[in-house]
């Protein structure tokens, strides 16, 4: 089957038959569904990656050297 990412579909608009239909449909439901596969994918290799595990802990720093320092009571 021919691979098809980022397709705008037009069900039913393209031919007159009726049988041709449902071909159609369930080309652009697996296109669909490739391309959701595709999104989780890459979403998963984001959410593994090092700087991305980093956040958290380089937000944490940056507070800790932009609050200002506490004055010493007299």
């Amino acid at each position: 089957m021919a691979r098809w990412k980022n397709v705008d579909w037009v069900i039913g608009g393209r031919s007159k038959k009726e049988s041709d239909y449902p071909a159609c449909d369930s080309q652009a439901s697996l296109a669909i569904l490739m391309d959701i596969r595709d999104e989780l994918q890459t979403l998963n290799r984001v959410f593994q990656c090092k700087n991305f595990l980093a956040i958290p802990r380089v937000l944490a720093q940056i507070r800790r050297n932009t609050t200002k320092k506490r004055r010493a009571r007299k």
